[in-house]
């Protein structure tokens, strides 16, 4: 680890700071109640959010439902799976040859203001492609590895503590509340300002 800490400090410019820690790993999943059992139930590991949201799917132009857990890791970090009410769309996500719709599979990494704001400069600058997206409960720049890997640089909002709390208490009766097929939107706080 200090050989790669060494090196990312001198070659090139450095960040502000490197990326603090892993925010979440997404994967689509079919069966969120199998899936909570699995992680939950077997593993031990919470069940800590659970959002449930409707959009326009910028592939399709269609609008869709679809619910996205998380499961907490001791640093703050999560496992995150998304559910789609159409079981289409759980086909078209999946990574066969690859999946028609792949950018629900990716990484986060959570970072600071200034490593946000220089990670948005240094990709403009590069002249590479990246999309931001204020989820309400946090914002985030995404952009692909050569490769194809996703890479999300996510920035939390100053009142996280609170969201993190309201959702906590809430992540097992919204979830069962969208798996029997209630499919309100629980997010009050996308695209607001922070």
């Amino acid at each position: 680890m200090d050989t790669i800490e060494a090196t990312a400090r001198t070659t090139g410019q450095s960040l502000p700071n490197l990326p603090l820690r892993l925010h979440h790993h997404a994967y689509v999943v079919k069966d969120h109640e199998a899936n909570r059992r699995f992680l939950e139930d077997l593993l031990g590991i919470p069940l800590v959010a659970t959002w449930c949201e409707k959009s326009i799917s910028r592939d399709t132009g269609e609008e869709m439902e679809f619910c996205h857990t998380f499961f907490g890791l001791a640093d703050g970090s999560a496992l995150a799976f998304f559910q789609f009410a159409d079981p289409k769309m759980y086909e078209r996500t999946q990574a066969k040859v690859p999946a028609e719709i792949g950018h629900y599979d990716h990484i986060a990494l959570k970072v600071d203001d200034p490593t946000y704001e220089a990670l948005k400069a240094r990709l403009n600058a590069a002249g590479e492609t990246f999309r931001e997206t204020n989820h309400g409960y946090c914002k985030s720049i995404y952009t692909n590895s050569p490769d194809g890997l996703i890479v999300e640089f996510t920035c939390d909002p100053p009142d996280v503590t609170e969201i993190d709390a309201l959702r906590r208490a809430d992540a097992h009766s919204e979830l069962k509340r969208w798996l029997g097929g209630d499919r309100r939107v629980n997010n009050e706080l996308r695209h607001r300002d922070f």
